[in-house]
C-alpha cells in the first residue's frame, strides 16, 4: 500500500510549473520585440504624424477669442454740463454686466459678432428719451490694432424710477485669421474720438 507521500499529484499541481515556465518564455518575447524602434520614414509614422498635424489645425480653426471688458471702461457715468459730479446732477449711469461673442473661420479672415449686456440706471437730473452710449469694439494683436470701431448706442428710457436694459452687438468684427492663439477682443464705453487706433495701441502698453 502506498503512503500518501507517494500519491500520484493532481493534474493542476503538475500543469502549475510547466504553465509557469511557457508563460516566462512568452513574456520574454515579447518583451524584447518592444524595444524596437519605429522608422520615422514608414508609412505608419508618417500618418500618426499627419493626423497629429490635422489634429492642430482643426485646434486653430476652432479658436474663438474671448470678449474682455476692457479694465475702467465697464461704467459710464453723466452729469451733463454740470462741473458739479455729485448725485443730484447725475442725468443717468450706465453699466456693462456681461459679454458673449461667436466667430466664422473663413479662409483668409475671421468674422466675429460681439455683444454685452447693459443697463442705464435714471439719476436725479434724468428725462425719459432716448439716451446714445459710445461703446468701442477693439480687436488687438500684441501691439497692432488690428480692428477698431466706435458705435453710438441708441437706448430707450421711457421710465425715470427704473433701470432700463440693453442688448448691443457688432456681427461685423472682421480681421486677418489669426495663425495663433494670441488675438484679444476688448469692449466698453468709450467716450473719445471716432479714431482710436493709437489710443487702442497705448491702452495694450
Amino acid at each position: 500500500m502506498k503512503s500518501e507521500t507517494q500519491k500520484a499529484l493532481p493534474f493542476y499541481q503538475l500543469c502549475a510549473p510547466i504553465c509557469a515556465m511557457v508563460f516566462a518564455v512568452g513574456l520574454s518575447g515579447c518583451s524584447t520585440s518592444g524595444t524596437k524602434t519605429e522608422d520615422p520614414n514608414s508609412p505608419k509614422a508618417q500618418a500618426t504624424a499627419e493626423a497629429q498635424k490635422r489634429i492642430s489645425e482643426s485646434e486653430l480653426r476652432a479658436f474663438c477669442p474671448t470678449v474682455t471688458i476692457r479694465e475702467g471702461t465697464a461704467v459710464l457715468t453723466n452729469y451733463g454740463k454740470s462741473s458739479d459730479k455729485t448725485p443730484d446732477n447725475l442725468i443717468y449711469q450706465a453699466s456693462i454686466a456681461n459679454e458673449t461673442r461667436s466667430c466664422q473661420p473663413g479662409d483668409t479672415t475671421m468674422t466675429m459678432n460681439v455683444a454685452i449686456a447693459g443697463k442705464i440706471v435714471p439719476g436725479a437730473k434724468f428725462s425719459p428719451g432716448t439716451v446714445t452710449v459710445p461703446i468701442r469694439v477693439a480687436v488687438v494683436q500684441g501691439t497692432n490694432v488690428l480692428y477698431s470701431k466706435l458705435h453710438k448706442q441708441a437706448v430707450s428710457a421711457t421710465d425715470s424710477s427704473a433701470a432700463t436694459q440693453f442688448v448691443f452687438n457688432d456681427p461685423n468684427v472682421t480681421f486677418p485669421k489669426p495663425t495663433s492663439q494670441n488675438i484679444q477682443i476688448f469692449i466698453g464705453f468709450d467716450e473719445g474720438p471716432e479714431s482710436s487706433g493709437t489710443k487702442a495701441k497705448q491702452k495694450t502698453q
